[in-house]
């Protein structure tokens, strides 16, 4: 039996005049689309074309959620009580369903710093799953493999999908390493693409420390904004397709 993966990319995240990163480029390789949401990137105008774009492209519509941080593009942490992270997610899920064909998205997964405070504080990741669920009860919740977003996501009722990071490198614990730290992005395409089919096919991964560590994911993430990002993209799909990979949204096989 072929193995399964989702490949996710974060995409429109320009704003205004700006644009970031080439979702035109990028969108024939993945599966999945996590659209932002107008709170860290995004406008109204640039979440419309992001979703005609991958409608187009046939794939998979998700939100990518994020604290309402503009300016430092939702990687810096904010206090916000559990029932604004609820009300937020809520909002921005609404705002981007909106604007998709069907009314209906496939996914969801929290942004920046909010995705990472929501890894090691179960009551920020049980707040933003509350939220979706509102939303709607029939999305995939997108949480760190073997972290709390998953055990959260499915205590409010949600299916859920673990994520790896084909871009980013891992602590020990299974963590991200912060992006303040050295070498926490990693820019090696070749060693990107090594990375990604030891994660997919052998569930291991080797840790910034050099220890070698188990992870298992539904759906590996390329962020949008790495640079060649677009060529990146096209090489893991290679690679994966060449390595027998089965490059599928996770909506086909991801249940309760």
């Amino acid at each position: 039996m072929a193995i399964k993966v989702d490949f996710n990319c974060d995409l429109g995240e320009g704003f205004g005049a700006y644009r970031l990163g080439s979702d035109e480029d990028i969108m024939p390789y993945i599966s999945s689309a996590n659209i932002a949401c107008g709170f860290h990137a995004g406008d109204p105008v640039i979440m419309r074309k992001t979703v005609a774009l991958a409608e187009t492209a046939g794939v998979a519509i998700g939100a990518h959620p994020s604290f309402p941080d503009l300016q430092g593009f939702g990687r810096r942490e904010m206090q916000l009580s559990l029932e604004e992270i609820r009300c937020i997610t809520t909002y921005q899920i609404g705002a981007l369903t909106s604007f998709t064909r069907n009314r209906k998205l496939q996914h969801v997964k929290a942004h920046g710093a909010l995705y990472n405070m929501a890894v090691v504080n179960e009551k920020i990741a049980r707040a933003f799953a509350e939220g979706v669920y509102q939303a709607d009860p029939e999305i995939i919740l997108v949480g760190l493999a073997g972290s709390v977003w998953l055990k959260a996501g499915k205590e409010a009722g949600l299916k859920v999908a673990s994520e790896i990071f084909a871009d980013r490198a891992l602590n020990a614990d299974g963590s991200l390493v912060s992006r303040n730290q050295p070498g926490s992005v990693i820019e090696n395409e070749d060693e990107v693409v090594t990375r990604a089919l030891k994660m997919v096919i052998e569930c291991k991964v080797t840790a910034i420390n050099g220890n070698e560590v188990a992870v298992k994911g539904d759906t590996i993430c390329l962020h949008g904004d790495t640079p060649g990002a677009a060529a990146l993209a096209k090489r893991l799909y290679d690679a994966f397709k060449t390595a027998g990979v089965e490059i599928t949204a996770m909506r086909y096989f991801i249940t309760k």
